[in-house]
Order: structure tokens, then C-alpha cells, then sequence
């Protein structure tokens, strides 16, 4: 398993690949809900998980929410690589560059299937009730990104 920081337009690419599979394909949002303006090289931070055969299996990008706070965002993991670790790699990969980058927190709006996986990663609900996106039932969930002893 390697983590990729995309910097060029190839591994973008295989970015948005990902995602057309797995939200577009899979569960029918459209593309024009999907591709937005952080889907560009130097303006959103995406990264790239590939397996041991270097073919690109899972994605994630972040932008920022406000000064302390990155959202991350299109968390995605094709289908036959869901149970191997490859989501769990992806989401460290994501919270190492936002961490990285200066912030202190991420948010998230999780799908409500996928919310124990993001509290299995330390994240906390922090809506009352879920809500739509893009036709799917959501959550808001946050996390500090720094060690205890760090964050404020």
C-alpha cells in the first residue's frame, strides 16, 4: 500500500476515477453534483492510496472550512478493496496533509452507513439530526488533529 499527494493532472485523474465508480456509478450522484472547483491541481488537496500492485483503490481530498478546521471530503474506496485497510490508509494520509497544512481539526459530512467507521477513527458526530447531500443521508462529524497534549 503507498500513499500518494497529488500534484499532477495523472494522479487527479485517477482521483476522480475513483469517484465516478464509487458515488457516480455506485450510488447515482450526479456528475455535475460530484466535479467541483477543488477538482483542480493546486487548488484542492486530494490524495491517493494505491495498492501493492500500484493501481489507485481509494481517494480523499480536504479544503479548508475555516482557519483551524479542514473538511474533508469525497472519502472514497472502490468496492473490492473495502475491508482491507485501504479506508482507514486514506483518511491518515488525508489528516496527515491537513495537518501538515496548519490545521487543527477536520470536519467530515459522513454518510449515515459509514458513520462507525469515522468513530472508529476518533471522529464525533456533531449534528443533531442527519441530513441530504447529493440524495444521501449525512452526518457531520469532527476531530481534533493534533495530539491531546497539543490541541487547544
Amino acid at each position: 500500500m503507498k500513499t500518494v499527494y497529488v500534484t499532477n493532472d495523472r494522479e487527479l485523474a485517477e482521483c476522480l476515477e475513483i469517484r465516478r465508480m464509487v458515488f457516480m456509478e455506485e450510488q447515482g450522484v450526479s456528475e455535475e453534483e460530484e466535479i467541483d472547483d477543488q477538482d483542480v491541481v493546486g487548488v484542492g488537496h486530494h490524495v491517493l492510496v494505491l495498492d501493492d500492485a500500484g493501481r489507485a483503490v481509494a481517494t480523499a481530498r480536504y479544503k479548508p472550512y475555516d482557519d483551524d478546521t479542514a473538511k474533508i471530503q469525497r472519502v472514497a474506496v472502490l468496492q473490492p478493496y473495502r475491508k482491507g485497510g485501504y479506508g482507514r490508509a486514506v483518511m491518515n494520509a488525508i489528516e496527515q496533509l491537513a495537518k501538515r497544512d496548519g490545521f487543527q481539526f477536520a470536519v467530515l459530512d459522513a454518510q449515515c452507513h459509514a458513520e462507525n467507521f469515522y468513530v472508529k477513527l476518533g471522529y464525533q458526530k456533531i449534528s443533531d439530526t442527519p441530513f441530504l447531500d447529493a440524495g444521501i443521508l449525512h452526518v457531520r462529524m469532527k476531530k481534533p488533529l493534533m495530539d491531546s497534549s497539543t490541541a487547544q
